[in-house]
């Protein structure tokens, strides 16, 4: 797990939030908004997901035990499952009733250019801390469109970020028009309709968000492009006939476990066997650092 790649994206994000969170705590309190306030408890619950994602870091860099033989690693994946919760309880639902009420009692807005200022400085903030996540998810997965890549990634901390960051940014300009068309129209129920699609959003992303974090987390298996690499490396030896079975498991963001089942050819000696499997196993190590436990055993029914 890199600290230097994830704990970065983690902590642009949780700076970012946070001085997002104060700012619009204080101008929703000074305009009465409710799209404001919406906001601002979205930012506050982005800034706790984010001190979630960096203890789950912290928590799943122990080393194994006799408890735990293969690490905590999949501890991130829990954090990152709670952190969807959060979103969709204490983010989405919340908001959706807070936008609710708002139109069921409206309240005019008070000195909107404070919420505008506002919204213009978040916009700036979340944009940073999305361009960090968004540039490490390229860098990544270059090769494809940014849904694959998310579906892809094995690592919660930079593809919540995404989610949330991009959520946030969405929510920012639906916020700005309810906030916009409520003074403009001198229609009080816009700033509550603009509540209640930003928790709709929420509750959106926290779906999206838990359905990659449970695949994760119920055991799924390396990438395909990573499983490839894998018996290419080892089909380059001309004594193994094939691989019969490959089976892996992602136990964390830069860790999978790995087990192959080898045929070697007609006429291999046990001696020739062993160096087959040392020589795969040396490649597989030098060429995937990712790969934390590998296990090759020979085929039943083989020589």
């Amino acid at each position: 797990m890199k600290r230097d790649v994830s704990t970065a994206v983690v902590y642009a994000a949780l700076g970012g939030n946070l001085a997002i969170a104060v700012t619009k705590f204080g101008a929703a309190l000074y305009t009465g908004s409710s799209a404001m306030f919406t906001e601002a408890l979205h930012s506050l619950v982005d800034t706790v997901d984010q001190g979630l994602l960096l203890y789950g870091l912290h928590r799943a860099k122990r080393p194994p035990d006799e408890a735990h033989p293969f690490g905590y690693g999949l501890e991130l994946y829990f954090w990152s499952f709670v952190v969807a919760l959060l979103i969709f309880s204490l983010g989405g639902a919340f908001a959706i009733y807070q936008g609710i009420e708002k139109i069921r009692h409206p309240e005019l807005i008070q000195d909107a250019w404070v919420n505008f200022t506002v919204l213009g400085l978040a916009v700036l903030f979340e944009g940073y801390s999305f361009g960090v996540a968004w540039r490490e998810m390229r860098r990544r997965h270059a090769d494809v469109g940014m849904w694959s890549a998310l579906r892809r990634s094995k690592d919660p901390t930079t593809f919540t970020v995404i989610l949330e960051d991009g959520a946030a940014l969405i929510g920012l300009c639906v916020a700005a028009i309810g906030v916009a068309v409520s003074v403009g129209l001198d229609e009080p129920r816009a700033d509550g309709v603009a509540s209640f699609a930003i928790g709709v959003l929420l509750v959106g992303v926290a779906i999206v968000l838990a359905r990659e974090t449970r695949s994760l987390l119920i055991g799924e298996g390396a990438s395909a492009a990573f499983l490839s690499r894998a018996r290419d490396l080892v089909g380059r030896d001309e004594r193994i006939a094939c691989i019969q079975d490959v089976r892996s498991l992602q136990i964390g963001t830069n860790s999978v476990v790995l087990a192959m089942v080898l045929s070697f050819r007609d006429g291999t000696t046990a001696e020739e066997r062993d160096d087959a499997f040392d020589t795969a196993y040396g490649r597989l190590k030098s060429a995937l650092p990712s790969l934390a436990y590998v296990y090759l055993m020979p085929s039943r029914g083989g020589p």
